[in-house]
């Protein structure tokens, strides 16, 4: 039987640094820091509710972080 693959550890981030800064500075900055995944998301936006280890999620308004969490 295969074993199971254990998943790459998450960076050493605080996803609160992100709140208040523009979109696209927060993507570099969150890549640049180890985030294999980074999501913008507008406001009130449906998503699935699945933990994916290494994503950075923002809720963006107006161009600028308003939330940010892990997952």
């Amino acid at each position: 039987m295969a074993s199971i693959p254990t998943p790459s550890a998450e960076p050493d981030d605080t996803p609160e640094t992100y709140v208040g800064l523009d979109a696209d500075s927060a993507e570099r900055r969150a890549r640049s820091r180890g985030w294999s995944t980074v999501r913008s998301l507008p406001p009130g936006a449906i998503i699935t509710m699945e933990y994916l280890v290494g994503r950075l999620n923002f809720e963006v308004d107006g161009g600028r972080v308003v939330r940010c969490w892990k997952g």
